[in-house]
């Protein structure tokens, strides 16, 4: 076999070479393309994740001045109308022991529990603004107060247990507000209709999943008769809060099961 000549081996090698050359420049664009866009993508990436946290603390200030006008509005309802409600009570009383009359007796008396009742709900309201209480600790214990403070002039003794409690656990404003007004509504409804002598509340937390049952010794729902409306609201502030209401009759008495997620 004859060898190539000279000129035609040299041009070959050349072309070689040359061919070697174009690929290890395409080689080389295409790396540095894919840095360009990398660090692009990176960039963006960046921008972005500043512009989220530019939103997140726009979002903390405006959950910071919330807090703050809660913290404003509770202090000015405690000093007015706090103050006005004492003054009311207290002008009262006086004219009590001033009056004579048996049936003006009978309206200060009105005017005495309608008072109380405005200093029971003042205190309510205070409690739901204050954003110290947004825990699950502080629900709890203020559940367990409200209801010992409603059932002490009557004949109801209430009963309350705790199992795996992370006192410090955040609640929103919103779930502490829709979770009283369901105890507050069972409650009242025990007082009520239930002629039970014992209300028991157990409060239970099982990693992200907290339950509150409120439980009597009753006569128990009557399944002939209609469901009025505070059963009907404490089913729909749970669906609220993307919860649960379960109602159940026990032997004896009822028993009511609310479920959320914390």
């Amino acid at each position: 076999m004859k060898q190539l000549p000279d000129t035609i081996r040299l041009a070959y090698i050349i072309a070689v070479i040359l061919l070697i050359t174009f690929v290890i420049f395409i080689v080389l664009i295409v790396v540095l393309y894919n840095k360009r866009q990398l660090f692009f993508i990176q960039q963006q990436q960046l921008k972005e994740a500043e512009h989220q946290n530019q939103l997140l603390q726009k979002e903390l200030e405006k959950q910071k001045v919330l807090e703050q006008e809660r913290e404003r509005i509770s202090h000015d309802m405690h000093d007015d109308l706090g103050a006005g409600i004492s003054a009311l009570k207290l002008q009262a009383e006086f004219l009590k022991q001033k009056a004579e009359d048996d049936d003006l007796q009978s309206d200060i008396d009105e005017l005495l529990k309608t008072s109380e009742e405005m200093n029971i709900s003042m205190r309510e309201m205070l409690w739901s603004l204050n954003s110290g209480n947004d825990t699950l600790g502080s629900f709890i214990d203020y559940a367990i107060l409200y209801t010992g403070n409603f059932l002490k002039k009557t004949k109801i003794v209430l009963l309350s247990e705790c199992e795996d409690i992370t006192a410090e656990t955040p609640l929103s404003t919103e779930m502490r507000r829709n979770l009283f007004l369901c105890l507050k509504e069972a409650v009242n409804n025990v007082y009520k209709h239930s002629h039970a002598d014992t209300l028991k509340l157990s409060f239970s937390q099982e990693e992200n999943n907290f339950s509150m049952r409120i439980s009597d010794n009753g006569i128990g729902i009557q399944d002939d008769l209609p469901k009025g409306n505070g059963l009907r609201n404490m089913k729909r502030r749970m669906n609220e809060l993307s919860g649960e209401c379960h109602i159940s009759s026990e032997k004896p008495g009822t028993c009511l099961l609310f479920k959320i997620l914390i």
